[in-house]
């Protein structure tokens, strides 16, 4: 079934995230408690939910989203061209909206898919609900209420990984690596996005870091179709 797909039909995608606020103390009383509860099996007894905050960007709920990134495949006469482009920002609801607008206009047809890496557990569900804490309606691609399972248009290169084995987790790092694909960590990682988010104020490299990731997972579909990768200058920052 996978070599059935036109991967011109497909949007790339890969999100960056943080906490919402920069500092534990900058939560509200209640705001503490709930991430305290929420975070209490996954941090266990070792940290306090305050010594935990820094993983706040992990959850839809106590995070934001600053960076979308997307990619996607262009015919052109000199050969095949992988298109990238960022919406980013520190003003989230415009970043959704944008990204959105993408969708409802480019990307809305029952052809078009989404995909990303480990997407279906974190990127798409995590968009989603920003949305919806921020009121922007769901584009169809994201709006999953009613769809049976072959009826969602959404990708993921880890779980394409996965070949059925449903615990079986393989960064993208790891992957791109066992897959000969050109490593997109060649900067900072995803633990540090939030320290250069709020320390640095270096949202550029962020944007670049996450462009680098969305052509990774693009590469991995091609290794996936056992088609050639892409070569530098067929990527075009738009």
């Amino acid at each position: 079934m996978l070599n059935k797909i036109n991967i011109e039909n497909v949007l790339f995608l890969d999100i960056e995230t943080v906490p919402q606020q920069e500092h534990w103390s900058e939560l509200s009383t209640e705001m503490q408690q709930l991430y305290e509860t929420k975070t209490q099996y996954q941090r266990k007894e070792e940290f306090s939910a305050e010594e935990f905050y820094h993983r706040a960007g992990i959850w839809a709920e106590f995070g934001k989203i600053i960076c979308i990134s997307v990619g996607y495949f262009v015919k052109r006469k000199e050969g095949q061209q992988f298109r990238v482009t960022s919406f980013a920002g520190n003003d989230e609801k415009q970043i959704l909206n944008d990204f959105k607008s993408l969708l409802d206009t480019h990307f809305y047809q029952k052809k078009h898919l989404l995909c990303a890496h480990n997407g279906k557990e974190f990127d798409f569900p995590f968009i989603a609900r920003r949305m919806i804490i921020h009121q922007v309606s769901l584009p169809e691609k994201l709006n999953l209420f009613g769809k049976k399972p072959w009826e969602v248009p959404h990708l993921d290169t880890m779980e394409l990984w996965k070949f059925g084995d449903y615990k079986h987790f393989t960064s993208l790092k790891l992957l791109t690596h066992i897959l000969g694909v050109p490593s997109p960590k060649e900067d900072i990682d995803g633990s540090q996005v939030a320290a250069v988010y709020y320390k640095e104020n270096d949202l550029p490299r962020i944007v670049a870091y996450c462009e680098r990731d969305t052509v990774a997972i693009a590469q991995l579909l091609l290794r996936f179709l056992n088609k050639p990768l892409l070569a530098n200058e067929q990527i075009v920052t738009i």
